[in-house]
């Protein structure tokens, strides 16, 4: 896919399971109304943010070269975003919240293509690339944001899912996917929220993924920075949003001080937020997001981070204290007074060692599952990765010696060992046997019939976290979602306004075109009496162009303001907007 794309070193990096969300922009598929809805939230948002945003916004869009007049080429941006040290791609949607994080650890920022229609102008459910392309990048642009921005998704992806993450996910996508589409039935939408109620509401316990969202969503996502009684906008759903821009100012939304409180403050994405938080600075954002971090299975391990990810019924890796790393789907744990002191996985597994893949234990090697003892030999104060070659000969854990090792928690270990492998440190990591047996009590959990034994050495898991240590293990590479974005469908009555809001935008930019503006006018007087927008425009070059033509597009917006109260104030703003240029 990004041979299609315009690369750079950044985006080069990526690995071939990110790389499967990507797509082209296609920039030829944005219409005139999409440039006008563009051009329209963009004039918007500069004048009104001026005033409320952080200083990085402003600073952040000459930076990152992004237009008020055309909606931002991915091409052009990665020239830019290079600069910083970013790169941005296209996706459609909504993507899997754990891919998501890891592009911003990649320093990628990625950016839903498709744009809002013109009916949800002030607010879409549904990502697009105002929110992405506006709110996003912009503040990428002030380093020490950036840095948060990085570490959250490498922090991020780690997080353990629970086995209802994903449905959630795949429910809230199709909803949006729906409330920004054109002429879909009323009894749809509300079957699609009903199914988010319901999922939301029996969710369970809430994972470490649905938690990193949480604090994602009150930052990233609808933060605000400063303080409680003069806070000012970064987070970019803030920053894209020229309804909930104004509306998060009043006193209507309660201001909070950011704490790790918020990862229990649970959001509604299609519906504005009652509740925003505020933090000092960014350098905040950083500590909090470490206060988290230190309470993830990432960093704490154990039997209750082991426990998650065979919860979580997804590919995970737990981390021993030699630094050995065991991949896959973790289907058992034997644990001994609250201590893990067996683990096995089912199906294909890999053993790394500092996110690389050993040498011959890749899936290939355990295609049916893998399983080891954890911790220390009884009767022997001495770990078994602490003990020095001599230590070793004199337990008689050597190359081929028959052993009998039994472990603390009753595991008990008997087989000729073939060999073992050391860190870079010098402690072994791992022992292989033949005729081995493996067994716990009465039960036996690896017969000697089954040829060699693979035992990770390690005295206790220090982390687990969700997906492969090597990302190169496994095939990631199967996306698959149950709703894609719907476009707009094409009819006469639609092409020819596109036509009409083409022509427009030909003659502000000084190019040939088949209409006046009086004759773009009449034709959208007579045949769109609904749409507005292009009203506004013609409103605006009229003032230089025809005085008189300019009166009449004025009383016509004016009369369609009382025709259409509910975006009476979207006229309003416009003609502000084109009164406003006309002062400077």
């Amino acid at each position: 896919m990004l041979e299609k794309i315009q690369s750079n070193e950044i985006l080069d990096r990526l690995p071939a399971h990110l790389r499967q969300y990507i797509k082209p922009q296609n920039y030829e598929d944005y219409t005139s109304i999409n440039q006008a809805v563009w051009r329209y939230v963009m004039r918007k948002n500069v004048s009104y943010l001026s005033k409320v945003a952080h200083s990085s916004y402003l600073e952040g869009l000459e930076k990152t070269g992004i237009s008020i007049e055309h909606i931002p080429n991915m091409y052009g941006m990665n020239r830019i975003l290079q600069e910083i040290g970013w790169a941005a791609v296209a996706v459609d949607g909504f993507i899997p919240p754990a891919a998501f994080m890891e592009f911003q650890a990649y320093n990628v920022l990625v950016i839903a293509s498709d744009i809002r229609q013109l009916e949800n102008i002030e607010y879409t459910p549904a990502p697009d690339i105002i929110h992405e392309g506006a709110g996003h990048a912009p503040i990428i642009a002030n380093p020490e944001y950036a840095e948060y921005l990085r570490r959250f998704g490498e922090i991020g992806c780690k997080a353990i899912s629970s086995s209802k993450d994903y449905e959630m996910y795949e429910a809230i996508r199709h909803l949006s996917i729906l409330k920004e589409a054109e002429g879909i039935a009323e009894k749809d939408i509300k079957a699609a929220q009903e199914k988010v109620d319901y999922l939301q509401n029996n969710m369970g316990e809430a994972s470490e993924m649905a938690k990193i969202r949480n604090l994602h969503w009150w930052t990233v996502e609808y933060g605000l920075i400063g303080t409680l009684e003069n806070p000012k906008i970064y987070g970019a759903g803030l920053l894209s949003s020229i309804g909930e821009s104004t509306w998060c100012m009043t006193d209507n939304v309660k201001k909070l001080p950011y704490t790790i409180a918020a990862v229990e403050q649970e959001f509604d994405i299609t519906k504005p937020q009652p509740q925003l938080y505020v933090t000092p600075d960014f350098a905040h954002l950083s500590q909090v997001l470490e206060e988290f971090a230190k309470k993830m299975a990432l960093r704490t391990g154990g039997l209750k981070g082991i426990q998650k990810l065979i919860d979580s019924k997804n590919l995970g890796t737990i981390e021993l204290s030699t630094g050995i790393q065991i991949s896959g789907d973790f289907s058992e744990i034997i644990s001994e007074e609250g201590k893990p002191v067996y683990v096995s996985t089912s199906g294909k597994t890999a053993l790394s060692y500092r996110e690389k893949e050993l040498v011959g234990h890749g899936t290939g090697n355990h295609p049916d599952g893998f399983g080891s003892p954890i911790g220390k030999l009884k009767g022997i104060n001495l770990a078994i990765e602490d003990m020095s070659p001599r230590d070793l000969k004199a337990y008689n854990i050597y190359e081929g010696e028959d052993v009998n090792l039994e472990f603390e928690g009753g595991i008990v270990v008997n087989g000729e060992i073939i060999t073992g492998t050391r860190n870079l440190q010098g402690k072994t990591i791992l022992i292989s046997f033949r005729n081995c047996t493996v067994r716990y009590g009465d039960r036996i959990l690896f017969k000697r019939e089954w040829e060699k034994y693979d035992m990770a050495v390690g005295k206790e898991v220090v982390s687990a976290f969700a997906g492969p240590a090597d990302v190169n293990s496994f095939d990631l590479i199967t996306h698959k979602t149950s709703s894609t974005t719907i476009k707009s469908a094409k009819n006469p009555e639609k092409e020819e306004l596109e036509n009409l809001y083409e022509s427009v935008r030909n003659i502000r930019e000084g190019k040939n075109t088949m209409f006046s503006l009086s004759a773009a006018f009449d034709i959208v007087k007579k045949h769109h009496p609904k749409d507005w927008l292009l009203s506004v425009e013609i409103y605006e070059l009229a003032i230089d162009q025809d005085q008189k033509l300019a009166k009449i597009a004025l009383d016509h917006l004016t009369a369609l303001k009382s025709k259409r109260p509910k975006i009476s104030h979207l006229i309003e703003n416009g003609i502000e907007l084109v009164d406003a240029s006309l002062v400077k």
